[in-house]
C-alpha cells in the first residue's frame, strides 16, 4: 500500500471518529429518557451500599471496555462458549460486582424507558457515579453511544496495559486511544480505590533482591503472613473475589508465598475507600503496587506530574475528569451503528 493511500485511510478514520464524538452530548436523552441519570445513580448507590467493591469494579470495567472495541459495552456480553471479550485472560479478574452494577442499572432504566438507553451509556454513567460515591469529583457524561455487535476473546490481547509496562509502552497504548501521557497518569489515579491480585505483582516482592523501586518496609509488609482472622474472613466472602479491606479484615498480611489466588489487596494502603490523591503520595514514597504504577514517579518524564497531583488534589481531580470525558469518546458507535441492547449481556 502506498504512502498516500495509507495517509488517506488514517485521515478517513480520524474523520469518522470525529463525527462519532460530535454526536455525543450530555442531553442526548432529554426527550426520550429525561431521568436516566438519576435512575442510574440510584441503582449505583444501592449497589455501593451492598459492597464497596462496586466502586473499583465498575470503574475498571469501564476502562477495560473502552480500550478494546471502544466504549460500547462489549465487555459485558456473556457467551455460552466462553469466547466473549470478558473471557479473555486479561478480563478474568474483573469483579462480578461491576457487571452486576450495569445489569441492575439497565433493568431500572428499562422499567422507565424501554429500548432507549444503551448499555454503553449506562456503564459510562455508572463509572462517573462510583467515583462520586467514593468522594471523588463529579463531571458531565456525554451520551449517545450505541452498543457494539462484536465481543471476542481473541481481540483483547495487546489492547490493555499489563502491570509491568514501562512509561513508553504505557504512553503508546494510551496514545492509541487519543489519550495523552497526562491523561494516562490521571486515569492511573483511579487505583486509589483499586485492588489487585497478588500474582500481578508478586515478582516485585519475591525477587532477589526485592524490586529496588519498591519501598522496602512496604515490600516486607506485603510478604508477611497474617493472623487467624484471614482464613475465617475468606470463608465469609464471595468465592470469586476476596478483597482485603482494612476496614473489616484486621490482618497485617498481604501476599505470602502460596497465597490463595483469589485474594486481592488494596492498591492504596492508606485510604483505600476514598477517591483522593493519596495514590500519588504513595508513589512518591515508593508504594506503587504495580511496576507500571511506580514507573510514573521513577521516570523523569512523568515525575513532575505525579508530584503535582500528590501536592494538589484539585489538580488531580481536574485532570482526571478531563481524561474520563476523553476516555468516554474512545471508539464510540453512534447513529445507525451498533444497537440498543435489551439485555446488556446478550446481543439482540
Amino acid at each position: 500500500m502506498g504512502l498516500w493511500k495509507r495517509l488517506s485511510l488514517v485521515v478517513a478514520f480520524l474523520a469518522v471518529a470525529g463525527m462519532a464524538n460530535a454526536q455525543l452530548r450530555t442531553n442526548f436523552y432529554r426527550s426520550t429518557c429525561p431521568n436516566v441519570e438519576s435512575i442510574v445513580r440510584g441503582a449505583v448507590q444501592t449497589k455501593v451500599s451492598q459492597t464497596f467493591v462496586t466502586i473499583p469494579a465498575t470503574l475498571r470495567l469501564f476502562f477495560h471496555d473502552c480500550f478494546v472495541e471502544g466504549c460500547d459495552a462489549s465487555v459485558v456480553i456473556s457467551s455460552p462458549n466462553g469466547d466473549a471479550e470478558k473471557d479473555a485472560q486479561d478480563n478474568l479478574s474483573l469483579a462480578g460486582d461491576g457487571f452486576d452494577t450495569v445489569v441492575k442499572a439497565k433493568a431500572a432504566v428499562e422499567a422507565s424507558c424501554p429500548g432507549v438507553v444503551s448499555c454503553a451509556d449506562i456503564l459510562a454513567l455508572a463509572a462517573r457515579d462510583v467515583v462520586v460515591a467514593a468522594g471523588g469529583p463529579g463531571f458531565p457524561v456525554e451520551l449517545g453511544r450505541r452498543d457494539g455487535l462484536i465481543s471476542k476473546r481473541w481481540r483483547v490481547p495487546g489492547n490493555l496495559p499489563p502491570p509491568n509496562f514501562n512509561l513508553n509502552l504505557l504512553s503508546w497504548i494510551f496514545r492509541k486511544n487519543n489519550l495523552t501521557t497526562t491523561d494516562m497518569i490521571a486515569l492511573s489515579g483511579a487505583h486509589t480505590v483499586g485492588f489487585a491480585h497478588c500474582n500481578r505483582f508478586s515478582n516485585r516482592i519475591y525477587s532477589n533482591p526485592i524490586d529496588p523501586t519498591l519501598n522496602p518496609a512496604y515490600a516486607q509488609q506485603l510478604r508477611q503472613v497474617g493472623g487467624d482472622n484471614l482464613t475465617s474472613s475468606l470463608d465469609d466472602l464471595a468465592p470469586i473475589e476476596i478483597l482485603i479491606i482494612k476496614s473489616y479484615i484486621p490482618v497485617i498480611q498481604m501476599c505470602p508465598v502460596n497465597v490463595d489466588p483469589r485474594i486481592a489487596i488494596n492498591m492504596d494502603p492508606d485510604t483505600p475507600n476514598t477517591f483522593d490523591n493519596v495514590y500519588f503520595r504513595n508513589l512518591v514514597n515508593g508504594k506503587g503496587l504495580f511496576s507500571s504504577d511506580q514507573v510514573l514517579f521513577t521516570s523523569p518524564i512523568s515525575r513532575g506530574t505525579v508530584i503535582n497531583f500528590a501536592n494538589s488534589q484539585s489538580s488531580f481531580f481536574n485532570a482526571f475528569t478531563s481524561a474520563m470525558v476523553k476516555l468516554g469518546r474512545t471508539g464510540v458507535k453512534t447513529g445507525n451503528q451498533g444497537e440498543i441492547r435489551r439485555d446488556c449481556t446478550r446481543f439482540n
